[in-house]
């Protein structure tokens, strides 16, 4: 496994919180799990990239194929020095695979479970007891209640803009709100970041890490087709469109396709795990976010990685400066020992 594991009693764990995961990564950012995009080859490149790969449970079509994705990730990563990996999960009535992948999980000792729809006490409590992290999807604030009830480790606040399934709350308001609600859990912000001045915006506004997806998709490690990729590249925030007549849950795609393969009156507008992963749902329908603008090029991951963390980096000092600025002007105007309620009136 990692460097990032220890031991515990002869047996790898990860036994992190998220401070120290913060600290393996080069930038606060996870890549989001693609659904029919992320697989083994970009999860190991984003991890040796220094952020965290993810992968949705059900990119692979049987439960074997699962854990065999698992323990080819951690056989390709073991002794390197890299950030950690996780898989996404969906409990829900509908996915018969929940049950023995979460397992599979175990087994392997999955560093991150993220889980989307449902969460219980059950699923976190096991994936703790071996040291991993649980992440949850949330899009509304009753969403992050039960997640923090089920002593979840993050809640990642799914907003407007987001590719594929997404909320419609505005990132800053949805944020402000969930400071009360979450505590001590870290918050993961997802929607529209596509590049490192989003990341930067993101963290001064409080967020802890970010989740970033539609600019990987055009990455040479995406197992998307080369037509997804390409229509990414050629596309801008005017093409996404957000609707639930796709799968019967809100969900952003570019409107080139949903023009091209028209949704069919009958179809059905409630969820099911199964025909969500049919191939010719999403395969049909292509996914992106709003920032899809950003992507100009097809990247290897590390060279999208590193861009970021420049893009980042040159964000944060101007952050820096601005802040160095406010100061001076402050104490200019008010005096060095200003009292910060004269300054908010």
């Amino acid at each position: 496994m990692c460097r990032w594991a220890t031991q515990s009693g002869g047996v790898e764990r990860p036994q992190m919180d998220i401070d120290q995961l913060k600290g393996r990564l080069r930038i606060p950012a996870m890549v989001s799990p693609l659904f029919l995009g992320s697989g083994p080859d970009m999860v190991v490149e984003s991890c040796k990239a220094g952020l965290i790969g993810t992968f949705p449970e059900l990119n692979q079509r049987t439960a074997e194929g699962f854990e065999q994705w698992l323990r080819e990730i951690r056989q390709r990563l073991d002794g390197k020095d890299c950030a950690p990996f996780g898989a996404q999960f969906t409990p829900h009535d509908t996915n018969p695979r929940f049950g023995p992948d979460l397992q599979a999980a175990i087994k392997y000792q999955l560093p991150i479970v993220i889980t989307t729809i449902r969460i219980t006490r059950e699923v976190t409590d096991a994936v703790h007891a071996y040291g991993g992290l649980v992440f949850h999807d949330a899009t509304t604030i009753r969403h992050a209640q039960k997640a923090v009830e089920a002593n979840v480790d993050a809640v990642i606040a799914v907003t407007h803009g987001a590719g594929g399934h997404s909320g419609s709350y505005n990132p800053f308001a949805f944020m402000a709100e969930l400071r009360a609600v979450l505590q001590d859990k870290a918050l993961i912000l997802a929607g529209g970041i596509s590049d490192g001045q989003s990341v930067a915006g993101a963290i001064v506004a409080g967020a802890d890490l970010v989740s970033m997806g539609t600019c990987f998709v055009p990455t040479v490690e995406c197992m998307t087709s080369q037509g997804h990729k390409q229509m990414i590249l050629d596309s801008n925030i005017t093409d996404i469109v957000y609707t639930d007549e796709v799968s019967g849950m809100g969900a952003s795609f570019l409107g080139q396709t949903l023009k091209k393969f028209k949704v069919s009156e009958n179809s059905v507008r409630s969820l099911d795990v199964m025909r969500e992963i049919t191939p010719k749902v999403w395969r049909d329908y292509w996914s992106a976010g709003q920032g899809v603008g950003g992507s100009t090029e097809i990247l290897t991951v590390r060279a999208l990685a590193e861009r970021l963390e420049r893009e980042y980096i040159a964000a944060m000092r101007r952050a820096g400066s601005i802040a160095r600025q406010h100061a001076s002007n402050r104490d200019k105007i008010f005096g060095a020992r200003a009292d910060p309620d004269r300054l908010a009136s």
